[in-house]
Order: C-alpha cells, then sequence, then structure tokens
C-alpha cells in the first residue's frame, strides 16, 4: 500500500467526489460485464471510471443507488480497486459476483455458490494484515441476505468453501496434490479473488461477499464461453442487486 493514495481521485480511480459512487458496489472481475450489469440493470447510469479500461458505473436500481465496477483477475487486482472504493470513497458493501470452476462432482454449469468461507495459500493478507490464517470469511449481514432474497427469488443457491488461488496455470504434478487439500478441506469451488476482497474488509471493518456462477467443471470438463461469462451470468446479478437492497 502506498501512502500516497490517501486523496481522491485515487492512482487507479478517476473520480472526483465520494458522492459518485454508492456505498454498495457489485463488483465483477470483467469490466464488460460491469457494462452489461449498468446496462441492463441499472437507471441513469454514469460512468465514474475509465483507469485502464476498468470500467465502473453508477445509477439506481429499483430507486437505489448502486455501483457496479470490473476487479480484474487475481489478488491484487481486486485488493487495490476494492481498498481504495472502502479506504477513500467510504464505500462500505462490496459483493463480488464472479466465475469461478468446480472442484466438485454436486456442482454444474451454471449453479450459483455463495461464499461461506475463502481460503487460500495466498500471502495478501499476511503481507498486508499479518493474518496467518489460511481462511477468511465473508460479511455474515450480506450473506444472510442473499440467502433470504435467493429464496426469494426462487434461485438454488449454493453455500460453499471456495479455493482464491494465485494461479490460473499450474503444472501437472501439483495437481494432485492440491485436490487432497481442497477435499480434506472441504472446497467445492475455486476462483481467484475472494481472499483478498475479504482481507480488505477485515482489515478496513467494512463488509464483503461473494457470489459466483459456476462456469466450469474441473471435475465433469464442461465450460462456457467468454461471451456466456460476460452476458449470461443473470441469476447471479440479479441476486446481487437485490441483495443490495437490503443491506
Amino acid at each position: 500500500m502506498s501512502e500516497h493514495s490517501s486523496s481522491i481521485p485515487t492512482p487507479h480511480i478517476e473520480a472526483k467526489s465520494k458522492e459518485e459512487i454508492a456505498k454498495t458496489v457489485l463488483m465483477p472481475g470483467d469490466p464488460l460485464r460491469a457494462k452489461f450489469i449498468a446496462e441492463t440493470f441499472l437507471e441513469d447510469i454514469t460512468c465514474f471510471n475509465h483507469v485502464r479500461g476498468m470500467l465502473g458505473y453508477t445509477g439506481t436500481y429499483k430507486g437505489k443507488k448502486i455501483s457496479v465496477m470490473g476487479s480484474g483477475m487475481g489478488m491484487p487486482s481486486i485488493g487495490i480497486y476494492s481498498y481504495e472504493l472502502f479506504k477513500f470513497y467510504d464505500v462500505e458493501n462490496i459483493i463480488r459476483v464472479g466465475s469461478c470452476g468446480a472442484y466438485s462432482m454436486d456442482l454444474d454449469v451454471y449453479d450459483v455458490i455463495l461464499c461461506k468461507a475463502a481460503w487460500s495459500r495466498s500471502t495478501y493478507a499476511l503481507c498486508q494484515q499479518g493474518h496467518e490464517g489460511e481462511f477468511i470469511y465473508p460479511s455474515e449481514k450480506i450473506n444472510t441476505a442473499a440467502i433470504e432474497m435467493a429464496s426469494e427469488l426462487d434461485i438454488d443457491l449454493h453455500l460453499e468453501n471456495i479455493h482464491s488461488s494465485d494461479v490460473f496455470y499450474a503444472e501437472a504434478e501439483y495437481a494432485q496434490e492440491l485436490m487432497d487439500t481442497v477435499n480434506e478441506k472441504n472446497i467445492s469451488a475455486v476462483e481467484m479473488e475472494s481472499f483478498a476482497l475479504f482481507a480488505n474488509a477485515r482489515v478496513l471493518g467494512k463488509h464483503a461477499a461473494c457470489i459466483l456462477t459456476v462456469s466450469d467443471s474441473i471435475v465433469k470438463g464442461t465450460v462456457t464461453t467468454s461471451e456466456e461469462r460476460q452476458r449470461s451470468f443473470t441469476k447471479m446479478m440479479e441476486l446481487g442487486l437485490e441483495t443490495a437492497l437490503r443491506i
């Protein structure tokens, strides 16, 4: 963390006023998914960020001011953007809405997951705040609202432990050891961001949660296309927005 990034605009977000960004932000990895969510679900949208192509929008959803912004891929990227939103723009809640790969035979492509804990071997939280644990937890407040909304929307929501990985392409010789570990720790799916997001919320006294759509199954070999991941995960998007109304 750089001490010079203590005012707005920040090095990575060009919004000149805190009022440009809502207290609750939905955060997909893909900035084009942020654009799709804003243009599809929000009214009266304005774009508050173009820096590095990491698009951010604010609008209203059923009368409530909500923002949506891309995070990029991996913990360092979401770590920067979510920290700046929490710390310098007074954002209170961030709900990650992302994709994941399934480790479990019980999960299929397009299933919706609510993360109940993020496990990682990443040193992100250790370097940032001295946190030595392998698990970091989301906001109970947001998760409770998401579970209630999923029931009302008739969305089959899977509550799962997830793996936040630093590596997308791992060498095959390490795959079996990893699978043995995730099975031992009851991990059902893998993504690359939530551990850092939860760490930022933890150290700053904010709220964060993660809703995921299964984009591919590592154990079944099924996959979705990049276009489907950008535009078709609408159950997750709607659940994130409806949850935002309750927090």
